[in-house]
């Protein structure tokens, strides 16, 4: 069957506009998102049937760099929903990261000594497809004004914590004006030195990183940290650039972590493209992260021998500072668990 008219103004999605106004304008509806691209009709049965577990949400700033009619695109293979969701696959669950088991409080997650995890919203910009939250409680994590001061007396109360991570969804999906008396009262605790903010909307709607935000950050006697998560080389263009050359001024230091993922970024050319334009965007490689095992997402996962292969090769292509630390999170460890790369035989040997 031929690809959908790609001409249909209808389905042409603004570009332009405040960030609050391109979140609220993204598209939810599978069928919108394939008309919008020109993917081919047959799509649609099995993004119709996956969006009804994890629903789509695309905004226009990321559809732009998707390229119409490919349905191998490496940024569209992460948001659309596909039939390969809905199977049932051993090994694959609700909770990969056994996060319920350390959430002391509505919204807090503390696992790791000397910093906890904070979900400020269940609100994301874009809908990952493989994101390890996909079934996370956010209705049973709600940060209204009595768990948020629930959360701050347990921070006070604990002198290791020296940071501490905004989370989500996306947190910066959060106003301005709520973010600024988040960051006040962190900044009222004096054994808390860091805020590390992990967002993809600075990525997906770059216009999120206002001059107002820009200054908040700035002011901050706390030393903030943004940790960015983008996964192929395509989703930064300049608007991506200036977003984070705006954090930089501003004294925040910004890293990225991104994910392996079958389709997307799995072979070397990738990886190394991706670092290679993080650091022109004045953006450093932090964390290549192996996949977590969620459920509705296997058709994803990349083995671990095959990404210490991959690592190998990356290593021998590029200087050290572009090269991100391969990781696995394995539930009830003391940290993130590095996975070893320098033994493993170059894959052009």
């Amino acid at each position: 069957m031929k690809p959908l008219n790609l001409v249909d103004l209808n389905h042409t999605p603004e570009t332009t506009g405040s960030w609050q106004h391109l979140l609220s304008q993204a598209i939810t509806d599978p069928a919108e998102l394939i008309r919008a691209l020109g993917l081919p009709a047959e799509t649609i049965a099995g993004a119709l049937q996956a969006h009804q577990d994890f629903s789509l949400r695309v905004p226009a700033p990321y559809l732009q760099r998707i390229r119409p009619g490919d349905l191998n695109d490496p940024l569209l293979r992460q948001v659309l929903p596909v039939s390969e969701e809905t199977a049932n696959v051993p090994g694959y669950v609700t909770d990969p990261l056994a996060e319920a088991d350390s959430n002391p409080h509505d919204g807090l997650i503390h696992k790791y000594k000397g910093r906890v995890l904070v979900i400020l919203t269940g609100a994301c910009a874009i809908n990952c497809r493989y994101c390890f939250r996909r079934h996370f409680p956010y209705e049973d994590n709600r940060l209204g004004p009595d768990q948020w001061q629930q959360v701050v007396d347990y921070i006070a109360a604990d002198s290791s914590i020296k940071e501490v991570i905004f989370s989500g969804g996306d947190p910066l999906a959060t106003n301005d004006k709520r973010l600024d008396k988040l960051i006040t009262s962190l900044e009222a605790i004096p054994h808390v030195e860091r805020l590390r903010i992990h967002s993809r909307l600075p990525v997906v709607i770059p216009q999120r990183i206002t001059p107002e935000l820009s200054q908040r950050l700035a002011d901050s006697r706390l030393q903030t940290v943004m940790v960015l998560h983008i996964n192929h080389a395509n989703e930064i263009d300049n608007d991506v650039a200036a977003a984070a050359a705006s954090l930089k001024q501003a004294g925040v230091t910004v890293l990225n972590q991104a994910v392996l993922l079958r389709g997307v970024n799995d072979s070397v050319d990738a990886l190394e493209a991706l670092s290679e334009h993080l650091f022109r965007a004045g953006i450093l490689p932090y964390y290549l992260f192996t996949f977590d095992p969620v459920a509705g997402a296997a058709h994803f996962d990349i083995a671990d021998a095959e990404a210490q292969q991959l690592m190998s090769e990356l290593q021998s292509r590029l200087p050290g500072y572009l090269v991100p630390k391969l990781a696995r999170e394995i539930p009830g460890r003391a940290s993130k668990t590095l996975l070893p790369v320098s033994s493993v035989q170059s894959l052009s040997e």
